[in-house]
């Protein structure tokens, strides 16, 4: 069983993966689109100059780009098993 919180909440949707599911999951990448747009909202995080509302869609963008990384981890595991 995990023991940091993440690991809990995301365990469920991990135990859920087929083979199909984790090769698809292990290569999402974002489309060009959104990655160039949230690099530029990097850019403007790394000057500090983010508005409020910059500043929330950032954090949201990390916290979803975090899952999908963490939900690829996962992913591989079940691959290389």
């Amino acid at each position: 069983m995990e023991t940091n919180v993440l690991g809990r909440l995301i365990e469920p949707f991990a135990e859920c993966l087929t083979i199909e599911a984790a090769r698809k999951i292990v290569a999402m990448k974002p489309d060009d689109a959104s990655q160039h747009y949230v690099d530029g909202l990097a850019d403007k995080a790394n000057q500090g100059t983010l508005t409020e509302d910059e500043k929330s869609e950032y954090d949201r963008c990390l916290a979803a780009f975090h899952f999908i990384t963490v939900m690829q981890a996962r992913a591989r595991r079940l691959l290389q098993a």
